[in-house]
């Protein structure tokens, strides 16, 4: 608003200006003929002084308001740690002006977003209106985050519809060789020495008059491993696996502008649990480690997400259940998330979740759990070999509680008999990334790891077709079971656009018990027997899938976010 009223100003005074000389030389021309007759006097002079001095100082006044304008123009934007950059020290300035106010005008036609005039409104001072509010986490950059898609702009955008497609495709080499090229242990890598289609999603946001929707598919490997990790839809009727499975995203809600934002969604939903995103693109390494993997991917229920500043979120969650489609038992999970961003170097993530009977089959099981994430971008130098240099940091913990399980410690009876067993989840993950040359070329490092008695959280090996509802006798998660792994890998990225990836890897993972896919296989000779949830015998003698304690990998892939 200063700017227009400086523009006017001048518009002002520079017709002023130019009308001056004019006036002044028609007064001129009427004084040399009375002064041919009467001669000048000592008042006129100075009178025609005093006019050329007020011309001058009005002309620098000009000079002045031009400047101050382009002095507006000139101020840079807020960096992205959101501090405002000081404008520079303006110099020479001239005596000011009275304000002035569009009180003193006519108010300007305005026509709305139609393009049919709006209705006259009275002269409002601009001084006295409020300023916009900001838009949340809207003060910097975060495509730098680790689970944040890195791309700065939609390759297509409308006032109705910003649509969205992925695509995901890898090539994994397993050194251990599994005969039947299967991998199990993991929620991002599935089969050995096969190039496969992870994901390809299609859909986008919907966004009109305050309502909201979201839809992104799921076609390829996701659509069948994502639901046989859900063991809810065993109960009960209407096979929810096969209603779901094609689907990532899908919920509708409806945003409020108070506050800096309040919106309440239902539907199926990403979860934060963990900080890698459901979609590799988004992510600094393509296999996470197990705090990530291990736990939920998505949400089905609803979210009210709360924005009170903008650097704040806060969002409950009322949600079927852990990572599941139904109920798994009789009772709904409740969680939620705060998400502080105090400047655009630093992220603060807190998820948790509880009050859920998540253990299928035992209703009187409750799980709580708790995840955090911080994120610190310590390095930001634009346009050197160095960009920028990051690290994330996350730490979960959790535990069951119910059915002959407890949080604390393994309790015994008289007879020295335990009676309930500790079950619980400990894990972190650490990870620094590199970003060089404009951010065309990337490298991460890290790895985590895990202690999880009762392995309630620990992903079931495919063996013989074993479903998170099924189980398996050849991998049981009994209360007391141990498991304690961890891992390590690196990660190059070249990045030629925003909208591609190209991506290498390489993992070592370790566990205390046999886990991963050996020589063998986890697929009994000829394919699926029979339950399975039940041992196999196979002429009489029974089948041992072959299990390894280690597992090494190699994957290269591609991947698209328009």
């Amino acid at each position: 608003m200063m700017r227009n009223k400086s523009v006017f100003q001048i518009l002002l005074l520079s017709m002023f200006v130019l009308l001056l000389p004019a006036w002044a030389g028609a007064q001129s021309t009427k004084e040399s003929a009375s002064s041919a007759n009467a001669g000048s006097s000592s008042a006129e002079q100075t009178e025609k002084q005093e006019m050329r001095d007020e011309l001058k100082a009005l002309r620098a006044e000009v000079e002045r308001l031009r400047a101050e304008v382009e002095e507006q123009k000139n101020i840079a934007p807020a960096n992205d740690r959101g501090e405002a950059v000081p404008a520079p020290a303006r110099t020479g300035a001239g005596p000011s002006l009275p304000a002035v106010t569009a009180a003193n005008f006519a108010a300007p036609t305005v026509t709305t977003v139609s393009g049919q005039p709006a209705a006259a409104t009275a002269p409002v001072d601009s001084a006295a209106t409020k300023p916009a509010k900001a838009e949340p986490f809207a003060f910097a950059d975060w495509t730098w985050l680790n689970g944040n898609p890195r791309t700065k702009e939609a390759a297509f955008d409308s006032k109705f519809f910003t649509p969205e497609i992925r695509a995901d495709v890898d090539y994994t080499y397993d050194f251990n060789h599994p005969k039947d090229d299967s991998i199990g242990g993991s929620s991002e890598i599935f089969r050995s020495n096969e190039v496969g289609i992870t994901q390809l999603g299609v859909g986008g946001d919907f966004h009109y008059d305050h309502v909201r929707a979201r839809l992104m598919t799921q076609f390829g490997l996701y659509s069948e491993t994502t639901p046989r990790n859900d063991a809810s839809y065993a109960r009960g009727q209407w096979n929810l696996a096969d209603a779901y499975r094609y689907v990532s995203e899908a919920y509708g809600g409806y945003h409020w502008d108070a506050l800096h934002g309040v919106n309440v969604d239902a539907g199926i939903f990403m979860s934060y649990v963990g900080l890698f995103s459901y979609y590799n693109f988004d992510n600094w390494a393509y296999q996470p480690s197990y705090v990530s993997s291990n736990t939920p991917w998505f949400f089905t229920g609803m979210r009210i997400q709360v924005f009170p500043t903008a650097k704040l979120k806060i969002e409950p969650w009322i949600i079927n259940g852990w990572q599941s489609y139904a109920r798994s038992n009789g009772r709904i999970g409740v969680g939620g998330q705060i998400l502080y961003r105090p400047n655009g170097a630093i992220s603060i993530t807190s998820n948790n979740y509880g009050v859920g009977a998540d253990a299928f089959g035992i209703p009187n099981r409750t799980r709580m759990h708790t995840d955090n994430s911080i994120e610190v971008k310590y390095y930001d130098r634009p346009g050197g070999f160095l960009d920028k240099m990051a690290f994330s940091l996350t730490g979960d913990a959790g535990c069951e509680t119910g059915g002959g399980v407890n949080c604390t410690t393994n309790q015994k009876n008289s007879s020295g008999q335990i009676v309930s067993y500790k079950q619980s989840f400990l894990g972190y993950m650490l990870y620094n990334r590199w970003w060089f040359h404009n951010d065309r070329y990337g490298f991460t490092v890290g790895g985590g790891k895990i202690n999880n008695p009762g392995r309630y959280l620990v992903l079931l090996p495919p063996i013989n077709g074993a479903t998170a509802a099924s189980g398996t006798p050849y991998f049981t998660e009994n209360p007391g079971d141990p498991y304690k792994a961890w891992d390590i890998s690196a990660t190059y990225d070249y990045m030629p656009s925003q909208y591609i990836t190209f991506r290498w890897e390489i993992n070592h993972r370790q566990a205390n018990v046999p886990y991963w896919s050996g020589s063998g296989g986890v697929t009994p000779p000829g394919g699926n027997n029979g339950n399975p949830g039940a041992t196999v015998v196979q002429n009489g003698v029974p089948w041992q899938p072959d299990l390894r304690n280690t597992e090494d990998r190699a994957t290269m892939a591609i991947l698209v976010k328009f």
